[in-house]
């Protein structure tokens, strides 16, 4: 269970409990300065933490830290997933949990979240917003000794299991933009990235990315380009806590990728259809430098959307495309 662990994190989760501490009483607990103290603070300040400071009282965050804990992770999860998952590790920063699986996990199936991604992706290649210790990002590194039909809807799957654990925790009202985008009252909520290594066909080391937005602080959103929200705002008074939010997503995703491993994404097909939010509606495709106008009309067995652009009804696989619903 590693966890990183530098003078940078040590001063911010002093801070932890919500409560003042003088910058003289952070600096000869850590045996630093009280400039290298304002120095850390302000790296957490540009990364979008809201540290609140009052001359005479010191420092404090605006709210509490929801930290992870592996154990208590652990602690909720069923016996039977605890004894499936042979490695979960929560690492105080990392570039992304998706890479440092495809790096790190020797054995599987694994689990990494963060606190905190340096550089977090999104579909595309996105820049993916991840503050410290205000969203959930984890990922789950998955071997598939022979890949499934409609493999390529692995993330939709997943999309489909994110949802369902949402729904354990009381989470209601989330659907699935196409391909794998969760939104919540007309906005993002989070999404899916799939990474794989290994070939069609024979075994395929798969790693599923989740980032969820749990209390995103505005200064940390500045540079995403669609609407967005979280359960922080969704919530307020039933917000989930980030321990017991990462350990649903876990459960629900070794399920899933046991089902898809077996069945493919017939197995979901039906459920994601119940939570798609454009079919029947006018939607715009971006292709590189073309939009492609039309109406959504659901998916086929593959989790190819299927769109009726006038002349016709065309097919469009994930990985290339994006959508927007049209105003």
């Amino acid at each position: 269970m590693p966890r990183t662990d530098n003078t940078a994190h040590q001063v911010i989760r002093a801070l932890g409990d919500g409560a003042f501490h003088s910058g003289e009483q952070l600096a000869r607990g850590l045996q630093i300065s009280r400039s290298a103290v304002w120095k850390h603070l302000r790296r957490f300040q540009v990364g979008g933490l809201e540290i609140v400071s009052v001359p005479g009282r010191g420092y404090r965050l605006a709210a509490p830290l929801d930290l992870l804990d592996a154990a208590e992770i652990k602690a909720r999860l069923s016996p039977a997933v605890r004894r499936i998952v042979a490695e979960l590790s929560v690492l105080d920063e990392v570039d992304s949990t998706n890479t440092w699986l495809m790096a790190q996990a020797s054995e599987l199936p694994a689990v990494c979240l963060a606190e905190r991604q340096t550089a977090g992706r999104g579909r595309r290649g996105r820049q993916w917003a991840s503050p410290f210790a205000a969203n959930l990002y984890m990922s789950c590194a998955w071997r598939f000794e022979d890949l499934p039909p409609g493999f390529s809807a692995l993330a939709m799957a997943a999309a489909v299991a994110v949802v369902r654990a949402l729904g354990k925790l009381g989470v209601t009202g989330v659907g699935i933009k196409w391909p794998n985008d969760l939104w919540m009252a007309g906005r993002k909520l989070g999404g899916i990235l799939v990474d794989m290594q290994g070939e069609p066909p024979g075994q395929a080391r798969t790693v599923v990315g989740v980032g969820i937005n749990v209390r995103m602080p505005a200064a940390a959103a500045t540079y995403i380009d669609q609407p967005w929200t979280d359960l922080a705002t969704q919530l307020p008074d039933k917000t989930p806590g980030r321990n017991a939010l990462a350990a649903a997503l876990i459960e629900q995703l070794v399920e899933a990728l046991e089902v898809f491993a077996a069945r493919g994404f017939a197995a979901f097909a039906a459920d994601w259809r119940a939570l798609d939010l454009a079919a029947g509606k006018s939607v715009r495709l971006h292709h590189q430098q073309h939009v492609i106008k039309g109406t959504a009309l659901g998916v086929d067995q593959d989790g190819a959307l299927l769109l009726d652009t006038g002349g016709g009804t065309q097919r469009f696989v994930s990985g290339d495309l994006s959508m927007r619903l049209a105003p």
